[in-house]
């Protein structure tokens, strides 16, 4: 009997690339401008393709004035000229292509940028004109509308509204500079089913889809209803695995998750089916469980979301097992594959949440080790194959939005740009010698660089194109069944005949009988050290 074919996102790993801090190649006034570019992802590619990923994902490099860096689109048929050009794209396109890499690109429907066309002409014109209604305008509360139209917050921090110079107020769920669309207005639709046509037509093998959970409100925009403030005082106090936008509990959201949003997603699966090659999408959905999570990737639906019950685990193994047989078999009722991820853009990296320095490093590479063997995809972020942590990028510095808004530090730290070579900021990133990139790099470095890892053995760098090897190599076309469970504080994941094992007490654990196929940090006397992953077999 012939099997399937497994269409190739399914197993995939995925590379995370943040444009702006990846590498600079473009020169601007005669030298590089310390900002990553569509230039520099090309010339890197060879990189990952002998990282052992099989994609790429980037952030947005469409036309933007950069309010939220590229998540505020100005022209989402554009490459800004800050990243490069439409036909720096295409050669990327191109060259990852030739390289067996897949491209996948960020769309942002959830809103524009308050320099989109769209939103400019609805400036210009009149209160409960055909141009205001592609956006969320309202009349504001109280006898003189000065009160905003109900009680949103940003995620950005303050109000979710912004009143106009006529007194009518727009919805943004972030940042001011991005005003929501209303999805409710056919016009929205059409517009991103283009946008979807342009780049699959240049040959993107998908999309990330950017707050997939949000979009439609519900049509009341009524108030949301809040815990009184003790219940909120006592949410605050509870220590949080990971300090991040992905952070959901359960609670009243008029402004998420709406039942309309799938029809979106129906739509746009017949347009990526109607082209060859397998095009795909995931979901950044920050669902407030794993079963609404599931619904964005019915098999008429989005392909992948995002998991992000993985990332925010905290380092017990009866949560990770807990994780893993619920995120699978939620995606199981959908049909569907689970995706892994512990880093991205959005977060604190997952070593410095782990305890940072040799400690946080050790866990986070056996949680590396533990999650590529699980089904599904994996996505990881730039720089977690090097070991970076978190930076902590002082205040004059910092360049997130939310910054501005609330005061907290951000997300800055995670988006410091790579260090490639050299012994001092830019470290090969791109730019003059001794300058320092868009966010400053720490001057300690040197030894974390790709060039300084790339012939050690013992590196991050050299553990992680072992360990996706491995993957390739143990996983391929393996069965998905998998079961997890705990051994007093160990994690026992098996899986076509391996076991795998991840250590999470802080003492020693005796070693099964098996083939040791890879473990993330030595293994001692027959003996699985604390913080310490290994694949039996």
């Amino acid at each position: 009997m012939t099997s399937t074919p497994v269409p190739w996102w399914r197993d995939a790993v995925v590379y995370q690339v943040y444009v702006r801090s990846f590498a600079d190649e473009l020169s601007h006034d005669g030298d590089a401008d310390g900002i990553g570019d569509l230039p520099g992802i090309t010339s890197r590619l060879p990189y990952l393709r002998d990282l052992g990923v099989d994609a790429l994902w980037i952030t947005p490099f469409y036309t933007s004035p950069q309010k939220d860096h590229g998540y505020d689109v100005a022209d989402y048929m554009d490459v800004d000229p800050l990243f490069g050009s439409l036909a720096d794209a295409d050669v990327l396109l191109e060259t990852a292509h030739e390289l067996g890499l897949r491209v996948i690109v960020d769309l942002v429907p959830n809103h524009t940028s308050d320099q989109h066309a769209w939103f400019q002409a609805a400036l210009a014109a009149a209160p409960g004109s055909p141009e205001r209604a592609r956006y969320l305008f309202r009349e504001g509360r109280g006898a003189d509308g000065s009160e905003p139209p109900n009680n949103w917050n940003s995620i950005f921090g303050g109000p979710a509204w912004t009143r106009v110079p006529d007194g009518s107020w727009y919805l943004h769920l972030f940042d001011t500079s991005q005003p929501d669309l209303d999805w409710r207005n056919p016009e929205v639709g059409d517009m991103f089913e283009g946008v979807l046509r342009f780049w699959l037509d240049r040959g993107v093998d998908g999309f990330r889809v950017d707050v997939a959970h949000g979009l439609y409100k519900e049509a009341s925009l009524r108030d949301q209803v809040r815990p009184e403030p003790t219940q909120e005082k006592a949410n605050k106090g509870k220590k949080k695995a990971a300090e991040s936008m992905v952070e959901r509990v359960l609670r009243d959201e008029p402004m998420w998750e709406q039942p309309e949003v799938h029809e979106v997603y129906r739509r746009w699966r017949k347009v990526l089916d109607s082209y060859p090659g397998e095009r795909m999408a995931v979901a950044e959905a920050w669902t407030q469980t794993a079963e609404s999570m599931a619904l964005f990737i019915r098999p008429d639906e989005l392909h992948q979301a995002f998991n992000f019950g993985w990332l925010g685990t905290p380092w017990k193994a009866k949560d990770f097992a807990e994780v893993v047989n619920n995120s699978i078999a939620a995606v199981g009722a959908a049909a569907s594959a689970p995706t892994w991820v512990l880093s991205n853009h959005d977060v604190i990296r997952h070593p410095t949440r782990y305890g940072g320095g040799p400690v946080g490093l050790a866990r986070g590479r056996a949680a590396t080790l533990a999650m590529l063997a699980l089904p599904g995809s994996a996505y990881l972020y730039q720089g977690e194959e090097l070991g970076l942590e978190q930076v902590d990028v002082p205040p004059e510095a910092r360049q997130d939005p939310s910054w501005f808004r609330t005061g907290e530090p951000g997300r800055d730290g995670c988006r410091v740009p790579l260090p490639w070579s050299g012994s001092a900021p830019p470290y090969g990133f791109g730019g003059a010698e001794g300058s320092q990139p868009w966010i400053p790099q720490p001057p300690d470095w040197a030894h974390l660089t790709v060039a300084a890892q790339q012939d050690d053995d013992g590196s991050t760098l050299a553990f992680y194109r072992r360990a996706l090897a491995a993957r390739r190599e143990v996983f391929a076309g393996a069965d998905e069944t998998t079961e997890a469970t705990t051994e007093g504080k160990m994690l026992v994941v098996r899986r076509a005949g391996v076991t795998v094992l991840l250590n999470t007490s802080t003492y020693p654990k005796a070693l099964p009988e098996g083939e040791v196929l890879i473990s993330s940090g030595p293994l001692i006397d027959g003996l699985l050290p604390p913080d310490t992953a290994v694949w039996l077999r």
